[in-house]
């Protein structure tokens, strides 16, 4: 029986206990982070890059970094965001902002503008610094930003490519043959795949003799409005010196600014055929996963409803140890 009272007698020690400190230390138990004297602990959660302006040259990237934060508040804190070239390794644009105070657990979005050229790809690095010290870090890498389109030479309007029936983008049919020339009716397919009705384009078709690349003729068509989901169907004539092979090009303008291209072939010497070039098209931009760097803080685990600030848990635990030790001493005497 001596050492089933022992056992009772301590469980009922450590239960004493524990009442006795819950209520000589208030806010004894509840969560760490909810007090504010606790060290404010950042992680960098998340990175979000989109194109935000598009020029002939240049594109501006919007970085959006996503901090999170637990303890207490976080003043003080900067964040450096850079691009650095992924063939070259050189930074090619830097910018650093001071963040806002921090005070309630939560993610706090920076968003910060990059400047750099239209070409190529780049890792994107962000560095999140608190009291001038290196707490976080991070990186993506952006692909492919040639394939971005500047706004003035954005248009819904493409060429149809007929990828299942191999069917030229420009046809072609012979509309007569005389004195050794032949006029030649010329004909595309343009869709409009937005969501707008698009109009102010002008198109321009080209007979190319393909041995000298002499331009045997040419014309312009102007194309009216086209609405959206539709495809118009503009054509022309073209007369050129006969028994020779052609490369048929069409090129499409709006206000100036070349927005598409397409080219076929015309094979009119009978000795003799060409194709058209292959075409190679942009897959387009490409953004890499985030990257988080070693070295930054962690979130720490989450307390459970019993769960005490730092260091009490211990403490109880050696408090409870010693009073079982001199409940079993009493006990043994």
């Amino acid at each position: 029986m001596v050492p089933e009272r022992l056992l009772v007698g301590s469980a009922a020690a450590l239960v004493l206990l524990s009442t006795v400190a819950a209520v000589a230390v208030p806010g004894a138990l509840t969560p760490a982070d909810d007090d504010p004297a606790q060290p404010a602990r950042l992680l960098l959660a998340e990175m979000n890059i989109a194109p935000d302006q598009v020029s002939g040259d240049d594109v501006t990237l919007g970085v959006e970094t996503r901090i999170a934060h637990r303890g207490g508040p976080a003043t003080n804190v900067t964040l450096l965001v850079r691009a650095v070239g992924a063939e070259s390794g050189l930074v090619e644009a830097t910018r650093t902002v001071d963040v806002p105070p921090i005070t309630e657990e939560r993610e706090a979005a920076v968003t910060v503008n990059l400047t750099v050229p239209r070409a190529g790809g780049y890792r994107i690095e962000t560095v999140v610094f608190q009291d001038g010290r290196r707490v976080a870090s991070g990186s993506r890498t952006v692909r492919g930003l040639e394939a971005l389109q500047p706004a003035y030479a954005r248009t819904p309007v493409e060429f149809h490519r007929f990828a299942r029936t191999d069917q030229p983008v420009i046809a072609y049919a012979v509309e007569d043959v005389s004195d050794g020339q032949v006029s030649l009716r010329l004909a595309t397919h343009l869709t409009n795949t937005g969501s707008e009705p698009a109009g102010g384009l002008r198109l321009a078709l080209t007979a190319r003799q393909a041995d000298s690349n002499v331009i045997a003729d040419q014309t312009d068509v102007t194309i009216g409005e086209i609405q959206p989901g539709r495809t118009a169907t503009p054509s022309a004539d073209l007369v050129v010196p006969e028994g020779y092979n052609y490369y048929l090009d069409a090129i499409l303008w709006k206000d100036g600014v070349i927005v598409g291209t397409a080219r076929s072939v015309a094979n009119l010497d009978p000795s003799e055929t060409i194709a058209a070039n292959v075409t190679r098209r942009e897959v387009g931009l490409d953004v890499s996963d985030f990257e988080r760097e070693g070295g930054e803080p962690r979130p720490e685990p989450e307390p459970t409803e019993s769960g005490g600030q730092p260091g009490f848990t211990a403490g109880l635990a050696a408090v409870a140890l010693l009073a079982i030790a001199l409940v079993g001493r009493r006990w043994s005497a």
